[in-house]
Parts: C-alpha cells; structure tokens; sequence
C-alpha cells in the first residue's frame, strides 16, 4: 500500500515521464563519430557507461517514471541489460524522428500528462535540470534542451505533434533552429532549459573527462571508463590538444 507521502507526490507531479532514447550497445552501431578517435570497443564500452548512469540520474528524481524508447530490433536485447528497472519500447520506424514521435504517441496515449524525450549521453547534467524541465513543461506546451552545437538534448510535450520532427535536420547543427521553426508553426508555446553538452565528438569527450575528474560521482560508471581507457585516450588527448 502506498504511503501517505508517496500518494502526495504522486499527486504533486502527476504522470510525469521521463524517455531515454537508446540503441543496444552494438559495435560500430553507437557513437560513431567516436570510432575515428577510439577503439570501437572503447567507444561500445564508454556507450554502455553513459546509458548506466543516464538511466542512474532517470531514477534519482522523484515522482518521475523512466521507460526507454528504441529500435525494433535493439528492444530484445536492451531489455535484457536493463532487466526489469524500466519499461523498454520499440519505436515506430526507423530513426531518430520516428523514435521521437513514437516516444509522444506512445506515451501521451497513455495518459502521461508530460513527457520528456532525453538523449542516452549526458549523465553527467545535474538532476535539477530535468525536474526544472518537468516544471517548465507544466506551464508550456513545449520544453526544449538546447544542446551547443545546434541540437537539443531534450524535447518535452504534453500531447503528439509529429511535425515537430520531420526527418530533415534531426542530428545537424540546424535541428534546434528547425524545431523551433515548427513550435512556431504549430502556435505552441516553448520554454527553456539551460544550455548543455552532450557526447558527440572527441572534443566533447575530452571536456567530459575533465568535468569527470573534478567530480566523477555525477556519472561514476563513465567515469570509471575514463581510468580503464587512459592510454588510448592519452593518445587523443595528444592528437587534440590535450585531455
């Protein structure tokens, strides 16, 4: 039976959802840009790290449901390595658009009354973030995540609108312009969440690791990758200037 505190936050945020978008693990099939500086084992092993402590930072917030949203064809096999912790769903179709309008489809069909999309590679954003977002969400129609090279690490709506993400610019330094363009369209009103990074690129891993190193209980599973891998990130570091 649930508890008088637990049924008051179930009230004071209701139906809030939180959707990590996912790939299982494979080589060669996840941080691709990667693999031109690392070992794609590295690359497949620093994946993993990165989804653990995502789903880690899911978890730690309160009155808030994690569930993950995937390929097909990844379902299968995510749901083996997150176990029963949280729900894993396949998308509709292929790609990145197609999963962020399954994620909305999905997830507002049942009742969700605010659903948050969150990509699979920035653990290490303060939680305060994300319940900021839920709040933000609460009086807007849209809450958004800009991300410093043009994209957005998350998208939250209260309802299916597929339109905000039609195939073109998703991943490319306009996507953030072009889903504006579209909340601008569609008469939804938007707010913000603070500027962030996530892991794309070798320069983006290189601030990860110093971030980790100053303080590595934020994603410790990634940071952990971090001392596993030194040397063939000494050789990066070199090569881009320093890590």
């Amino acid at each position: 039976m649930e508890s008088s505190a637990q049924t008051a936050e179930s009230l004071s945020h209701p139906n809030r959802t939180l959707v990590i978008m996912a790939k299982a693990p494979k080589p060669g099939m996840v941080k691709t840009r990667l693999m031109e500086s690392l070992p794609a084992a590295a690359v497949t092993a620093l994946y993993c790290c990165l989804l653990e402590d995502t789903l880690a930072l899911g978890m730690s917030l309160k009155g808030v449901e994690v569930a993950v949203m995937c390929p097909e064809a990844d379902q299968e096999e995510l749901a083996q390595l997150l176990g029963k912790r949280v729900q894993v769903v396949a998308q509709k179709g292929e790609g990145l658009a197609a999963g962020l309008i399954s994620v909305f489809r999905h997830f507002t069909a049942a009742s969700r009354h605010q659903v948050i999309a969150f990509n699979s590679d920035s653990p290490h954003l303060a939680p305060s973030v994300l319940a900021s977002a839920f709040e933000i969400l609460a009086a807007r129609d849209v809450v958004v995540g800009p991300t410093h090279d043009g994209g957005y690490y998350l998208v939250g709506a209260k309802a299916a609108h597929p339109t905000l993400f039609e195939s073109d610019g998703l991943g490319t330094r306009s996507a953030l312009d072009r889903l504006l363009s579209r909340t601008k369209a569609l008469e939804l009103s938007t707010g913000f969440t603070e500027p962030f990074y996530d892991i794309d690129v070798a320069s983006d891993l290189m601030l990860l690791g110093r971030e980790l190193r100053l303080a590595p209980a934020k994603a410790p599973r990634t940071a952990a990758w971090f001392g596993e891998w030194q040397q063939a990130l000494t050789k990066l570091g070199h090569a881009a200037g320093g890590l």
